[in-house]
């Protein structure tokens, strides 16, 4: 397949981009290239690559692509928090252009980033996709308001699909600790303080980055009517945690660092218990290869052999907002 790969550079795209090569598939990707110079270790090249904001990608940038996956996107709370707008102008706006742009240059399948932040403070436990969303940042709102706009597209020619993915974490190429497994492993290895800033009982969701990746691939060649227009959470029920859970797991792999509650976001109202029954049912030869143990393992075992430390957690490099507010100006 010849395969459009927005956000390549990013942390979930670098491990995409490895995953589709390795499969055989041709890949295009787009990328504007605010994270240069963030790289943590060697990052696959696609076949062919544009280095240009998906707000300017041309029908022709698409000619004879089989298959669109945009991952591209302001993809942090506190951005949304910072600039509302600039979230919304990318994330639903410039989704919503490039999603008709692939319907027009003749691409018949487009695969969506979601998230399972949309179910933000849930009304039950085990959320599943046909339940209410009740989104707390732009972020998860420029989501949902893309999902609905781009269902408009769908016909007979032309397969959306929303994939709802759990809270990313792990190891990549593009290395990011502003994410909960992540920065909680991170503040142990700077300070040996396991720094959970809620009360630590919010439910999350989580997917090894690469599994993420792996679910985009299973999906570019997923049968259609199985998948047609459809949003589906992408993780597994084994795999819903509670934040104090990580806490847990981040002292068994460094006994000496003590948990701190800061209080800084008191008792956080992001709280969500997802239910993964659907992508089971619709790719039931699909398995995520990590759970959260043998995750952070790998991430601890990386951290250890680059000498992760209290300059790495200050620094901008691994923490998205510190890096977007001095590349800001290049969003236009």
């Amino acid at each position: 397949m010849r395969i459009f790969v927005t956000g390549h550079r990013g942390y979930i795209g670098a491990h995409l981009v490895d995953v589709l090569k390795q499969a055989g598939h041709t890949v295009i990707g787009c990328d504007l290239g605010l994270f240069e110079g963030c790289q943590w270790e060697p990052v696959v090249a696609p076949d062919r690559e544009l280095i240009q904001d998906i707000r300017r990608v041309e029908a022709r940038d698409l000619d004879g692509c089989d298959c669109l996956m945009h991952l591209a996107a302001l993809s942090n709370d506190p951005m949304g928090a910072l600039n509302a707008q600039l979230t919304f102008d990318i994330n639903r706006a410039g989704s919503i252009r490039l999603a008709a742009l692939a319907k027009q240059a003749g691409v018949p399948r487009f695969l969506f980033a979601g998230s399972c932040s949309v179910y933000g403070q849930g009304e039950k436990l085990d959320l599943d996709e046909d339940d209410p969303l009740n989104p707390l940042t732009a972020y998860a709102q420029s989501k949902i308001e893309t999902e609905r706009a781009v269902s408009q597209l769908a016909d007979g020619w032309f397969t959306p699909v929303y994939l709802r993915n759990a809270t990313a974490y792990g190891a990549s190429p593009m290395l990011r600790i502003d994410l909960v497994v992540n920065n909680l492993l991170a503040s142990a290895m700077a300070y040996g303080e396991i720094r959970i800033q809620s009360d630590g009982t919010p439910w999350r969701p989580l997917i090894h980055c690469r599994d993420i990746a792996r679910a985009f691939a299973a999906f570019a060649q997923a049968p259609r009517e199985a998948i047609h227009n459809t949003a589906i959470n992408v993780g597994a029920n084994r795999e819903n945690y509670q934040v104090r859970d990580v806490g847990d797991q981040v002292q068994r792999l460094i006994p000496t660092a003590k948990v701190v509650y800061t209080g800084e976001v008191g008792a956080d109202p992001r709280n969500y218990r997802v239910n993964f029954d659907r992508l089971s049912r619709l790719l039931p030869d699909f398995r995520l290869e990590y759970d959260l143990a043998s995750g952070m393992e790998e991430l601890h075992r990386k951290m250890v052999d680059h000498g992760f430390g209290k300059e790495d957690f200050e620094g901008d490099r691994f923490v998205r907002l510190r890096t977007l507010q001095h590349r800001i100006h290049r969003l236009g």
